[in-house]
């Protein structure tokens, strides 16, 4: 059995480096923001179905941990702002303030980089 688990540990550590040698993506070393429009800086993916820079806005209905899920005028949406967050770029999150959220979309989640 010990045998059985040595060569899971091992086979587990040797895949290990595959998942380190992808960087997280960091939008603020890919472009900005200015004037409500994204800037790439030439550095950044291309816009894909995968990455996407865009806006959302709406009235804030619920906040749990980063999670917020603004109500807009058609369906709520609800948005990751854990970067917003680490960059001090959120101001105050409340249920009712109204919102203009700057960020991305990926693979169907929209993180926010910056909430206005």
């Amino acid at each position: 059995m010990r045998h059985v688990y040595a060569i899971l540990i091992t086979a587990l550590l040797s895949i290990a480096p595959a998942f380190a040698d992808t960087p997280p993506y960091v939008d603020t070393s890919c472009g900005s923001w200015v004037n409500d429009e994204w800037v790439p800086n030439g550095s950044c993916p291309p816009e894909s179905e995968h990455l996407r820079h865009s806006q959302v806005t709406g009235t804030i209905t619920s906040v749990k941990g980063h999670l917020v899920t603004l109500q807009q005028t058609d369906k709520a949406v609800v948005i990751n702002d854990q970067p917003a967050l680490e960059r001090q770029q959120t101001g105050k999150v409340a249920v009712g303030r109204m919102v203009v959220a700057y960020g991305y979309w990926m693979d169907g989640t929209f993180y926010a980089t910056s909430i206005y």
